[in-house]
């Protein structure tokens, strides 16, 4: 008795005797057979089941096996598919068929009428053959420490994605890595990656297309993505490396670890991909100049080089909707955070608006130095926690000034009440004390040149 191979095959022939003969056979060696008497019938099914092999007669009306041939390479190119190994079948004599299809790619060639031992050995190895092959490839594409793919297999894949997807094409950069190996060595330091990897592939999508370019340098595209996703995954992967290094390094480590990430908007920025690659690169730059821990998009930082020129209604308002989307408060540099201070300033004047505006100093307890760690902690639980109206600037090492625009003094009290009851669920809230300072914003029409920075 023959062994059961349980392969799925597709065979594609006009001819009903011929189909019912593979299908015999075929069945009796435990194969899964699924049979289609034309190559649009052939083409609609791959698109929606998965085969192992497909068995393709050459002769069919309407469209030959060869052009049938070419269709399915072309879909599973264009769909990212593993090449499905084909086999071709013919009646005719001769060898210049036979070599016609070997050249175009095909896995094999049977004649009719088929002879059963050798169809079946052929249909084995055409699968094991392709699968070696796939396997071959596959590993030359990996990463091996990480598992995601390498820098060259990235660049080619993603280059394809940029031409034909939209979404956004982003730089994963971890902060004070090198510090790590300097410090608790390689092994830890490879470690770090390890878990850094897993935390990304933990919050993408299965069509998310991830990479490591470098030694501390990932790479990712998100399909049909919006700046929200960009700075939720930055917000996640932040709090997951902290929780990594804890585990791996103790929790005294003092290494301000973290994740930066500069992003790209595609087609909007544009569809080649070196190109976009560097401005993600220049959005990543700003990220690091302006204090590591966060993402910047190319062309939506407030220097940015995002067109708006020209273009109708809905295409203004998409954009600049796109810039204010972020989830929680708003952290902006100095010099944004003064436009908006001044504005807020003449806006209440006239209008009789109510704006509060806090200090949080964060210091450490018995003596010690508040770490950077726990300072960018106390940060990201100040974004979190306020709304998306409320604006943030970081001032110095370790002080946070806030506006709170609309906010009823009644209120005032309970909106700090809340931050210092949120941030006391942080375990790195034991390491600092919060003290804080508030009061409501005086309105002014028309500012003094004393006026020159938020505290003053």
């Amino acid at each position: 008795m023959e062994e059961s191979v349980k392969y799925r095959v597709l065979v594609v022939d006009d001819d009903v005797a011929n189909l019912q003969a593979l299908r015999a056979i075929l069945k009796k060696q435990g194969m899964q057979v699924n049979v289609v008497r034309s190559g649009k019938e052939c083409l609609r099914f791959m698109e929606k089941n998965k085969t192992d092999i497909v068995l393709l007669d050459i002769r069919m009306p309407q469209m030959d096996g060869f052009t049938v041939f070419n269709k399915i390479r072309r879909y599973e190119e264009e769909h990212s598919l593993i090449k499905t190994p084909v086999i071709f079948l013919t009646a005719a004599d001769g060898n210049s068929t036979e070599v016609r299809g070997l050249k175009m790619g095909a896995a094999d060639f049977l004649h009719k009428p088929v002879n059963k031992s050798i169809l079946i050995h052929r249909i084995n190895n055409a699968i094991e053959s392709a699968r070696m092959v796939h396997g071959l490839e596959e590993e030359a594409m990996i990463d091996g420490l990480t598992g995601l793919l390498n820098k060259s297999a990235s660049e080619r894949k993603l280059r394809d994605i940029c031409t034909f997807e939209e979404g956004i094409l982003m730089i994963l950069d971890l902060d004070s890595f090198k510090l790590v190996n300097d410090i608790y060595g390689h092994d830890i330091g490879d470690k770090v990656l390890i878990a850094f990897a897993d935390a990304v592939k933990k919050n993408i999508r299965t069509d998310d297309t991830p990479g490591r370019i470098g030694g501390d340098e990932f790479v990712l595209f998100c399909k049909n993505a919006t700046i929200d996703t960009v700075e939720r995954l930055c917000r996640e992967l932040n709090h997951s490396i902290i929780m990594d290094g804890k585990r791996l390094m103790g929790k005294d480590f003092d290494i301000p670890l973290g994740v930066s990430v500069g992003a790209v908007l595609v087609p909007q920025t544009g569809r080649d991909y070196d190109d976009l690659i560097k401005k993600a690169d220049k959005a990543l730059y700003e990220v690091k100049q302006g204090g590591k821990h966060a993402a910047s998009v190319f062309g939506l930082e407030e220097k940015g080089e995002v067109d708006v020129s020209d273009g109708d209604m809905h295409t203004l308002t998409k954009i600049l909707e796109e810039r204010n989307s972020p989830e929680g408060a708003l952290f902006l540099g100095q010099d944004a955070f003064m436009s908006i201070y001044r504005f807020l300033r003449r806006f209440i004047g006239p209008y009789d608006g109510m704006v509060h505006k806090a200090l949080f100093t964060v210091t450490g307890k018995d003596g010690k130095k508040e770490s950077e760690e726990v300072v960018e902690g106390f940060g990201l639980c100040l974004k979190n926690t306020l709304r998306k109206s409320d604006v943030i600037m970081k001032s110095g090492h370790n002080k946070f000034f806030v506006l709170l625009p609309s906010l009823p003094d009644i209120y005032a009290e309970d909106v700090i009440k809340r931050i210092l009851s949120k941030w006391e669920e942080d375990e790195m809230s034991e390491l600092v004390d919060i003290s804080y300072d508030y009061e409501l914003l005086n309105g002014c029409e028309d500012l003094t040149q004393s006026e020159k920075s938020p505290t003053s």
